[in-house]
C-alpha cells in the first residue's frame, strides 16, 4: 500500500486588520479640532465684563440669543454662526419650538456693552414668555491688572 503524503490544511484567518481604520479616525480627529473653533463663532459683541459662574461642563451647549451694538437682534440654537437679523416674534417663536423638545437646554443672552438695557429686558420678557424657565447674562471676564 502507498502512504499518501497528506497536506496540512491552513484554516482562513478571521481578523481584521484595524489600523488604517486608526489612521481615518486620527485625521477625522485632527479635521474636527480645526474646524470647532470657527463653526462656533457668531455675532461680534462687546461684552460687559464681571466675574460669573461657568456653565457646567456636562450641560448642553446654550441657545445664545444676542443683541449686536446697533441693537439688532439674533438667535443662535448651537449650530454655528448665525447672522440672521430676526424680531422678537420670530425669536419667541423658534425658541418656543426648541424648549418644548428640549426643556433642560440652557438659554443665555449675550448683549453689547453699549446697547440700552431695555434692549436687554424687551429680550428677556420675550424669552420668559417662551417658556424658558431662567434667562443668563454672558460677561467677559475681567481683565488682570498688573
Amino acid at each position: 500500500m502507498m502512504q499518501g503524503y497528506q497536506r496540512k490544511r491552513r484554516r482562513p484567518v478571521a481578523e481584521i486588520n484595524v489600523v488604517p481604520y486608526i489612521d481615518v479616525m486620527l485625521v477625522l480627529l485632527i479635521i474636527f479640532m480645526v474646524t470647532a473653533p470657527i463653526v462656533t463663532q457668531g455675532v461680534k459683541v462687546d461684552l460687559p465684563q464681571g466675574r460669573a459662574e461657568k456653565l457646567p461642563a456636562d450641560s448642553k451647549p446654550p441657545v445664545v440669543a444676542s443683541i449686536d451694538a446697533e441693537g439688532d437682534y439674533f438667535l443662535n440654537m448651537g449650530g454655528g454662526a448665525n447672522n440672521e437679523v430676526l424680531d422678537l416674534e420670530e425669536i419667541a417663536t423658534r425658541v418656543a419650538a426648541l424648549i418644548q423638545l428640549e426643556p433642560e437646554r440652557p438659554v443665555v443672552v449675550k448683549a453689547d456693552r453699549s446697547i440700552a438695557y431695555d434692549k436687554v429686558i424687551q429680550l428677556m420678557v420675550t424669552l420668559q414668555g417662551a417658556g424658558v424657565p431662567s434667562v443668563g447674562l454672558m460677561t467677559d471676564s475681567p481683565k488682570e491688572k498688573k
